[in-house]
């Protein structure tokens, strides 16, 4: 099975008499009908766009193959710790089937000393921040807290709280302000979490103290089982407008469009004019994470008219119409995904299990009563067990 492939080949069926979840009402007013920043169509097209075009006129036909690449990889990973969840290798995985182009297009825009704050999805921000994928592993497989260092890669942790990197990210754009550098800071996240206060709080802060931060929002359709429809009134990016700052809504299945909004936006940032709102629009074309059932509350027709604009196989349908890549180059990016595959899954099974006291460790700096306490007791209970297979064994004899 070929990389761009796996979304067809992942199509849960819905019962004949399912009804799609939060379908719009007629007492529901209409709003105004949104602008959308596209350079591809989903045929693969080039489309012109005055504002943009600037932003990736350095683009060249190797460039276009490394973003393929890039989209090519990630989902090859995605699939990969998908499959391993369904194995009992790991506890949960969040994937982002669908949303490739989001990610890569926005994470290739950024600069070295640039700061990301990501929520718990953006493997494909990851990836070109340099972070190794089994990294992001080990969280979900229960072996450690995050496995790479914020500092090396200037890359956060992953945010499970819904929203709150978003206040992270806004003091961190405050105090780079203050520094008098000239980097941004970006913050990721989900149309459901845009419902949030933390992210109203972030809006305005950021607004009020004219902070360098690229608010980045992956608008995937669907805040778990709630629709788009059911948490706003107007589109999105038009949010922003409330909190003083400027949005802008991008095709967020086409790469070449991220990447140049996304580089506008953080140019922006940079040279002190202040924060703005980009809204990806774009879909999950999966779960939610593998403890979700998309089938109980969303249509199949929607999803495969999604599945048209997939983004991996619209650069692809550029690539060859522009002549950028021959078939020699398909074939070994498909070897390299299948490597890079197998990488992982020897990766996750060889990650020894965590020394089941270090849960205690770091909690404080310089020790707590209490946590010492709770560490002697559960150590107790650890030992009850040894002990009492110990005492099994010795009357067996």
């Amino acid at each position: 099975m070929t990389v761009e492939s796996t979304a067809a080949a992942r199509k849960p069926r819905r019962s004949s008499g399912t009804k799609r979840a939060g379908a719009k009402t007629a007492s529901q007013p209409k709003a105004s009908e949104p602008q959308l920043v596209q350079l591809l169509t989903p045929e693969g097209e080039r489309v012109k766009n005055d504002e943009y075009d600037g932003f990736v006129a350095d683009i060249t036909p190797e460039s276009l193959r490394g973003l393929y690449r890039d989209m090519v990889l990630t989902r090859r990973f995605d699939a990969e710790a998908t499959s391993l969840q369904r194995q009992g290798e790991l506890g949960l995985w969040a994937s982002l089937l669908g949303q490739e182009a989001a990610q890569i297009g926005s994470g290739r825009a950024l600069r070295d000393d640039d700061y990301v704050f990501p929520t718990y999805r953006e493997h494909g921000v990851a990836w070109c921040r340099g972070v190794d994928p089994t990294n992001l592993l080990g969280m979900f497989r229960g072996v450690n807290h995050g496995g790479w260092d914020p500092k090396t890669n200037n890359f956060h942790l992953y945010t499970i709280v819904i929203g709150s990197q978003t206040l992270h990210a806004a003091g961190y754009a405050m105090g780079v302000a203050k520094d008098g550098a000239d980097s941004a800071v970006i913050a990721y996240f989900g149309d459901g979490a845009s419902s949030q206060g933390d992210v109203a709080e972030a809006f305005t802060f950021s607004a009020v103290y004219n902070a360098p931060v690229v608010f980045f929002c992956q608008n995937n359709q669907w805040a778990i089982s709630e629709p788009t429809e059911k948490q706003m009134r107007v589109p999105l990016y038009q949010r922003a407008q409330g909190f003083g700052f400027p949005g802008v809504r991008v095709d967020g299945n086409d790469v070449l469009a991220c990447l140049a909004v996304t580089r506008a936006a953080l140019e922006r940032a940079r040279t002190g004019q202040g924060p703005m709102l980009v809204e990806a629009f774009t879909y999950r074309m999966g779960a939610h994470t593998t403890s979700d059932d998309p089938t109980k509350y969303r249509a199949d027709e929607e999803r495969e008219a999604w599945e048209a604009k997939d983004p991996i196989l619209r650069l692809r349908a550029y690539l060859e119409r522009e002549s950028a890549a021959d078939e020699a180059f398909f074939a070994a990016l498909e070897k390299e995904s299948e490597a890079l595959g197998r990488r992982v899954r020897e990766a996750v099974r060889a990650m020894p299990d965590p020394d089941h006291m270090a849960i205690f460790d770091h909690v404080y700096a310089d020790g707590h009563a209490l946590v010492d306490e709770e560490r002697a007791q559960f150590a107790a209970y650890e030992a009850s067990f040894s002990d009492s297979g110990a005492g099994a064994v010795e009357e067996g004899k």
